[in-house]
């Protein structure tokens, strides 16, 4: 399968999980629709993988471009809540948001990945895992439109989000693994939010999922070079 055909069929696949990995208290089925296998006692909220599926033999990696969805009512509630006319998010609010959320995620994972050892490719074949990403639920909880004369955003944390991760071989096409894992993002303390704040709570937690998926690389591939 093609890079370009994985990115089409994205949003298809995305519909199907979207409700279910909202929240941390969903329940998990331990297969999933499309018969991988919940693992358990992961560090994310949900690992599906395919039986017998392993990520060892793979040295290069192609990062596909990253998916960001709105939590469907999230302009609606956040504009009906707001007093202020000029505080209200517009669908070109939307679209900034998402494209340089998009920008990011991309950007620490192929940073992460690289200090990691990856050799990073745009394409697909023999060695390479294709990664393709998405970020679905979002939510912000203090948007700064960057409007004239707008007051200070207070909030106890920047918003959510959940990773929706699916990872598939790069000369197949066939899907080897799908992490899902909801996140608040700054949700330490109660502090003025704004484009800066809110970019920097995000960041961090865009740099755990690469890491974590940076160091499960490494380590396969440590495994693998001591087996020779």
């Amino acid at each position: 399968m093609s890079l370009k055909a994985l990115m089409t069929t994205a949003a298809a696949a995305l519909l199907v999980v979207m409700a279910a990995a909202a929240t941390a208290a969903d329940a998990l089925p331990e297969v999933s629709h499309d018969g991988l296998h919940l693992l358990k006692n992961t560090k994310v909220r949900a690992v599906y993988v395919k039986p017998g599926a392993s990520l060892d033999g793979y040295d290069k990696v192609a990062l596909l471009a990253c998916y960001v969805a709105f939590n469907k009512n999230w302009q609606r509630d956040y504009n009906e809540q707001s007093a202020d006319l000029m505080n209200r998010i517009s669908d070109e609010d939307m679209k900034n948001i998402r494209d340089k959320l998009a920008g990011e995620f991309n950007k620490i994972f192929t940073d992460v990945l690289t200090s990691g050892g990856q050799e990073m490719v745009t394409t697909g074949g023999t060695g390479v895992l294709i990664v393709q990403p998405a970020i679905v639920n979002l939510e912000v909880s203090a948007p700064d439109t960057m409007s004239a004369g707008m007051g200070q955003n207070f909030s106890a944390s920047a918003g959510q989000m959940t990773l929706y991760m699916q990872l598939y071989d790069g000369k197949t096409g066939d899907i080897i693994a799908r992490i899902i894992d909801p996140e608040a993002a700054g949700a330490d303390s109660f502090e003025v939010r704004n484009s800066v704040t809110n970019l920097a709570d995000a960041e961090r937690v865009l740099r755990r999922w690469a890491t974590l998926l940076s160091q499960h690389l490494e380590t396969v591939t440590a495994a693998t070079t001591a087996k020779k």
